[in-house]
């Protein structure tokens, strides 16, 4: 991943200017093979992210669902205003958060998240009333997937946004585990979607629009073959078919 070490670096302070905690999350999956025609387009307009001297970045999460798992099957279903809830630990930054994820019908994505000290598979008392509070509900949880991955993560300073790129992806559960070594989540983070971005029209360039995934839904769907999932079986297809 040579061209990465040729973009000019921002640091993680640098990159809270662009949070987005209030978003509109674009995605595509791409084969590894087209990432570095993709990185040379963003070279002279992005910054990659670099902590401790590092750019590709080690992240691992816990997501957490309902017994029946409402919040993989509310996604599954296509209601438009949904929830995920996750633990994610920022392993380069020695940080952990629980996050929760919340969609609405505009397509925007809220995310709200408070630091603990490392994952939890039994919930602390301060972390239930954290997903009562932003919930409004009281859920019975239960860990449901490991999912880790590397991110790069390029910043657009001028026009606020960010760009992840998600390689390397593995999930697991118990014994049962499915890895994508070969297909990459490239997802833009705007304020609001602008198909002028440069990514946008880099990656239609390269021939792919945009494509909706969600990584959690995609894990369940390959490790819970008892659950529903008529939805996403072209999607696993299609990923299928972009990794060879």
């Amino acid at each position: 991943m040579h061209t990465v070490n040729q973009f000019k670096p921002i640091s993680l302070n640098e990159m809270n200017s662009v949070a987005l905690m209030k978003r509109t999350d674009t995605k595509y999956v791409i084969n590894i093979a087209a990432l570095p025609a993709l990185l040379n387009k963003l070279l002279d307009t992005y910054r990659v992210l670099e902590i401790k001297g590092r750019r590709i970045m080690n992240y691992s999460s816990l997501y957490l669902d309902t017994d029946s798992f409402k919040f993989y099957l509310d996604h599954h279903n296509g209601r438009v205003n949904r929830t995920k809830i996750r633990q994610r630990k920022y392993v380069d930054s020695d940080l952990t958060f629980l996050e929760i994820k919340k969609k609405n019908g505009k397509g925007e994505t809220n995310k709200f998240r408070i630091k603990i000290d490392d994952f939890e598979t039994k919930l602390s008392d301060r972390s239930k009333e954290f997903i009562s509070e932003i919930t409004e509900k009281e859920y019975t949880l239960q860990t449901s997937l490991w999912n880790s991955f590397n991110r790069i993560t390029l910043v657009n300073l001028k026009e606020n946004e960010r760009v992840t790129i998600d390689l390397n992806l593995s999930y697991a559960i118990g014994d049962k585990e499915k890895k994508y070594g070969n297909i990459v989540v490239v997802e833009l983070k705007q304020s609001r979607f602008d198909r002028k971005s440069l990514v946008v029209k880099a990656l239609k360039n390269i021939g792919h629009n945009p494509y909706s995934i969600s990584k959690y839904c995609i894990g369940v769907a390959n490790l819970y073959k008892n659950l529903k999932q008529n939805t996403f079986k072209s999607k696993l297809l299609k990923i299928n078919k972009i990794s060879v």
